[in-house]
């Protein structure tokens, strides 16, 4: 399995045609409607035909940690600017992700590699059987991984090799590879999608800035995690920059004392997908199209205990990623 610079580009331009695609497909979706609350039967489907919702996946744990299953549509509270908001879209099943794995491959990363790619591994063996995942590859160069000629795969095997079919050198250009696997994202057919990030470091070469990274997280439904491999001496290194991006979509960010604990914190984050509700709700009109809005979720169930939730901060409309009447993209 080689490395392939010239998918990069081919990768790119796929997405974009993938988007226009999505794009005069939601206008006919739009037309056709399907605009009755409901609590979804089959939960893909749903969740595609309903172009106006704003979904939102949740993760709900107890004081111990533990997920919390079996909770309703009535055990939940969404409020959008501080206005609660009606739920019409409720999904509590295990459904497939699309899933980027993002791997830093700069020069400190050599050592790494080995326990990245047994995390890997155990990240697959914990998701969903039906899960599509890909590799984004990056050092100073970004390139996502030919899986058998395909642009998704959901062998494990195939996973981990993707991880060490490249040697480690050279700079880091991580805003570059985030970006590629959100484009990328676009090409899955899966309503839920989620980047993992695996990263020594911060950024010292991409063309991509944070700001358009923030800006395209903020407007996605991508749940975004990250394990921060950081060194003692890392003068480059940016943890605030992984904690950020996870915190508005959802997501959590790691930070392993050592290199061996990467592999148990891959196979939590599979959990963590496979245990996230996701909800929707119809967002109100608002004369402030493109303008970030808040959002807050909260959870009650009596005889539950004290439950924690977690979801993404809020949701920004932009013309760039208007793929529905909510603005939220893939």
């Amino acid at each position: 399995m080689g490395r392939s610079k010239s998918y990069l580009l081919a990768g790119t331009a796929a997405s974009f045609l993938a988007a226009l695609l999505f794009e005069c497909l939601g206008a006919s979706v739009r037309a056709a409607g399907a605009r009755e609350p409901r609590e979804a039967t089959n939960q893909q489907t749903a969740l595609s035909s309903r172009t106006d919702l704003v979904a939102i996946p949740v993760s709900v744990t107890d004081s111990h940690g533990n997920f919390v299953a079996g909770l309703k549509a009535e055990n939940f509270r969404v409020l959008e600017d501080g206005q609660p908001q009606s739920i019409s879209f409720f999904e509590q099943e295990n459904t497939p992700v699309t899933v980027g794995l993002i791997v830093d491959h700069s020069g400190s990363m050599g050592p790494k590699l080995r326990e990245v790619a047994a995390a890997v591994l155990a990240f697959a063996r914990s998701s969903n059987p039906d899960d599509e995942m890909f590799v984004v590859d990056f050092d100073d160069t970004v390139s996502v991984e030919l899986l058998q000629g395909q642009p998704f795969t959901s062998d494990a095997q195939e996973l981990s090799e993707a991880v060490t079919a490249v040697s480690a050198h050279g700079q880091t250009a991580l805003y570059d590879a985030v970006s590629e696997g959100f484009l990328h994202l676009k090409l899955g057919r899966w309503n839920k999608k989620a980047l993992v990030i695996v990263s020594d470091g911060g950024d010292n070469i991409s063309r991509t800035t944070f700001s358009d990274i923030l800006a395209t997280a903020r407007a996605s439904q991508t749940v975004i995690y990250a394990i921060g491999l950081l060194s003692e001496n890392g003068r480059e290194e940016n943890p605030g920059v992984l904690r950020q991006l996870c915190r508005v979509t959802g997501g959590v960010a790691f930070f392993p004392a050592r290199t061996s604990s990467v592999e148990a914190m891959m196979a939590q984050i599979a959990r963590d997908l496979r245990g996230q509700y996701v909800l929707g709700y119809v967002p109100p009109p608002k004369q402030d199209s493109q303008g970030f809005r808040k959002l807050e979720v909260k959870v009650s169930a009596p005889g539950r205990g004290a439950l924690h939730v977690r979801s993404r901060s809020g949701y920004s409309i932009s013309p760039a990623t208007r793929t529905n009447s909510a603005g939220i993209a893939p």
